[in-house]
This record gives structure tokens, sequence and C-alpha cells, in this order.
């Protein structure tokens, strides 16, 4: 290729990543964000900050769709009906300015995984069983020796999974929870990754529950509140202490004496 043709394409590749990067770059949503199983309907939602004449849907690996805007709207959404395994994965979008040809870049990935009953789910257990003290290590064990390839832990209340874990030649795994506190009581269950599929997910397998006691108090010895003697009525006066080489008649303004109550 001559140098000049080469120059022409470079200049203008500089040119279209500059107006990309000025161009506000979208955001990307998932509806519902969790618990999308095989066969469950859901919505990928494209946030436009800028008025956009077309935007495109990319799925990695897989699909792009794409959808004109004939109306002033602030989001373009992706419908997907009856979802299927080739559905789950990453996915980003991108927009074309209305009024130019400027083309955003992508917005940040978003995360598609199904939850595939095909797959047993595994099985939990917690060490110790019993009501725990603050400050205890305790083990949650989750296994499934046929299909997990990475094991995560779930706490009832939290949208993400708190833990993560390669299992062992057994199919199992052993979540550490150091130095419990009160707020580390709850409902816990375990969900896998199955064997080459990053994106799909078991259903949750049965719950333990984890109780922990707070410290009690360290023992001491009680002593009552203090208090200050009641003030004399105005005006009056008496004999609180002589000063030195002082006469008995001498009178000094009372002090307030602290005591117990």
């Amino acid at each position: 290729m001559a140098p000049m043709a080469v120059a022409l394409i470079l200049g203008w590749w500089l040119v279209a990543a500059s107006r990309a990067q000025q161009v506000p770059r979208p955001s990307l949503s998932l509806h519902p964000n969790q618990g999308v199983s095989l066969g469950d309907t859901f919505t990928l939602r494209c946030h436009l900050p800028r008025l956009a004449a077309w935007v495109w849907l990319y799925q990695e690996g897989g699909l792009s769709y794409y959808k004109g805007k004939e109306k002033e709207e602030n989001a373009a959404e992706f419908f997907f009906v009856s979802t299927e395994r080739e559905h789950a994965g990453r996915y980003w979008c991108q927009y074309r300015v209305s009024e130019s040809a400027e083309v955003s870049m992508k917005s940040d990935p978003v995360e598609l995984v199904l939850t595939d009953r095909n797959f047993p789910p595994p099985h939990i257990s917690l060490h110790p069983e019993e009501r725990v003290r603050t400050g205890t290590n305790v083990t949650i064990r989750c296994w499934n020796k046929d299909y997990g390839a990475t094991f995560l832990l779930h706490k009832d209340g939290r949208s993400a999974p708190i833990q993560h874990l390669v299992p062992d030649d057994v199919g199992a795994v052993s979540f550490t929870l150091f130095g419990v506190t009160p707020a580390d009581s709850g409902t816990y269950r375990c969900s896998y990754h199955p064997k080459n599929y990053s994106f799909l997910s078991s259903p949750l397998g049965d719950s333990v529950t984890l109780e922990v006691t707070p410290t009690p108090a360290p023992p001491g010895r009680y002593l009552p509140p203090m208090c200050l003697s009641p003030a004399p009525p105005m005006g009056g006066s008496v004999i609180t202490s002589l000063p030195h080489g002082g006469d008995a008649g001498d009178e000094h303004t009372q002090v307030p004496v602290p005591h117990r109550c």
C-alpha cells in the first residue's frame, strides 16, 4: 500500500477515535439483574446520555443486535424471550449520535449468567454447627463431585456471591469465615458453574444458618455514680474548713463536695 494511502487511513482512524472519546459512553443494565433461568424472559437496557439514531448491542463471541431510534428516548431496550444457553455471556452496547456520524465507545460489559436446572444443586455443611461466639472461625463446605468447576457462596440478602473457589479433586470446597461477628449471622447457600460453562449456574442448594452471639462485657467492679452536695440557699454560708492559723469563727462560702449517691 502506498505511503500516502496509509497516512490517510491512519489519519481517519485517529480522527474517529478522537470523536469516539468525545461522545459520552452509554451504560448497560440487565433486568432482572440476577436469578435468570433457562426459558425466562430478560431485558438488556442501553442508557443513552445523548440522542441516538442507532444503538447496537454486542454479545462476546456471539450475535450483534441493532435498533433504530425514531423518538427522543434516553434508553434502548433489547428483549429476549425464552432464553437458551447461547444467550448466556458478556454484553456491551454502543450508539451513533443523531445529529452527526459520531459513534460512542462501547459501554462497560454486563454479564448474563443463566441458571440451568438440568444440573443438580450442590450439598452444603456448616462447622461448627452450633451457635458460635464472636471471633470464631467458621467453615462452610460445599460439594458436587460430578459437575462443579467453580463454587460460589451466597448469603441471603446479598445480591452477589461473597466468595468463590475452585474445588479439590473430590469436587469439594471449604469457605472459611475468619473471626465472625454478629454481622455474619444469616443464611448461606452454594451454587456452582458447571465445567466448560462459565456463564451457566446450577440452582442454589440447601441452606445453612449461622448464628453469632456477641462477646459479653468483661466483668468489673461496679462503682456507683458520683454526686455533688446541693448548694446552700442564696446568701447562706457554712463553715467548711479553717484556714491555716484561723479561728473557728471564720466563715467560707460552701463548695460542693463530691460523694457517693
